[in-house]
């Protein structure tokens, strides 16, 4: 069986367009398809809207609403720990991301030519500022971070049990699951596709989310900006010392009168600089090290049921038990 699963975040205007083309998906895929819609604490009518359209659409649901909003990652873990497929694909609700790309990720790892399958974007249809903002990050992300990664980043993927028992066995926090995912290695296979543009709505990906996210995504697998810091010290140390022979050679060549308002200010607001550069890294570090030992759960399940279609529907009464894993 397969397992498509979604994350749904302030999706009403595009629910109806989003449930049709699952419908259709469904129809063509080679094995029994499940969808499971994880709702992420969603501020609008999502919840409601889905647990009153899918009972009566055939086609094989989950629907899971999470106790308040933990974020796109968390969302889609746990629709992966709730997912009984054998094969597993990930989506966006916003349709941006076309659905037969989950389908060629079924017949890939079906077929067993891979273990993960990312979606690479080859266009995509975004404002200029955030396209630009976005491929030089992931440029300065494959230099330092990760090595693997496609240029323009990977926002979908596709995976087979193994590698879906893999990602769950992580208890990060704060993680970025596509990083984890190049972290593990295995088979990788690449589908391109251009991203389409979003049709309804507003996207809730604001750039304090893309921020966090970045910082997340560095800070959690790789130690580049502590040894940038190292380095900034080092050198900030080497012109303090230049700096200073200089000074005193000129106070004792008469070129100084009055002992330098200019080097004394200069001095304090470059090593205050470093400094409060040197604490925010170091307490970022230790922001996330805080967060893996309190062992809080990544999510919190509020409400499950589970759909077979047009004719039958049941609950599931023991998934508030597996939250969080």
């Amino acid at each position: 069986m397969f397992s498509l699963i979604i994350p749904v975040y302030k999706n009403e205007a595009n629910l109806d367009r989003l449930l049709a083309e699952l419908v259709k998906l469904s129809t063509r895929t080679s094995q029994e398809l499940e969808v499971v819609l994880v709702v992420d604490g969603s501020p609008d009518r999502c919840y409601e809207i889905l647990r009153a359209r899918l009972p009566n659409l055939p086609l094989r649901s989950q629907l899971v609403l999470l106790s308040r909003n933990f974020g796109s990652f968390a969302a889609v873990a746990a629709g992966l720990h709730i997912a009984r497929g054998d094969f597993f694909a990930v989506l966006a609700a916003d349709l941006q991301e076309p659905p037969e790309l989950a389908e060629k990720f079924f017949r890939i790892l079906s077929s067993d030519e891979a273990d993960v399958v990312f979606g690479v974007r080859e266009r995509r249809s975004d404002p200029l500022f955030s396209e630009l903002a976005s491929n030089a990050f992931w440029k300065v992300y494959r230099r330092f971070v990760i090595r693997d990664m496609p240029r323009g980043g990977v926002d979908v993927f596709g995976c087979n049990r193994t590698i879906r028992d893999r990602l769950l066995q992580f208890q990060e926090s704060n993680t970025n699951l596509i990083a984890l995912l190049f972290w593990v290695g295995y088979r990788r296979a690449y589908v391109h596709y251009e991203r389409r543009a979003r049709r309804e709505g507003k996207s809730a990906w604001t750039l304090a989310k893309k921020l966090r996210l970045s910082l997340n995504s560095i800070f959690n697998f790789t130690d580049v900006p502590i040894q940038l810091l190292l380095y900034s010290g080092a050198m900030a140390l080497i012109l303090a010392c230049v700096g200073a022979v200089l000074v005193v050679l000129s106070r004792l060549l008469g070129h100084i009168r009055v002992p330098g308002y200019t080097p004394i200010v200069v001095a304090i607001l470059f090593f205050g600089a470093l400094t409060s550069l040197g604490l925010g890294i170091v307490g970022e570090y230790l922001w996330l090290t805080l967060q893996n030992t309190r062992g809080r759960p990544h999510y919190v399940v509020m409400r499950a049921d589970e759909y077979r279609g047009a004719m039958e529907s049941e609950p599931v009464p023991s998934l508030s038990a597996r939250s969080g894993q």
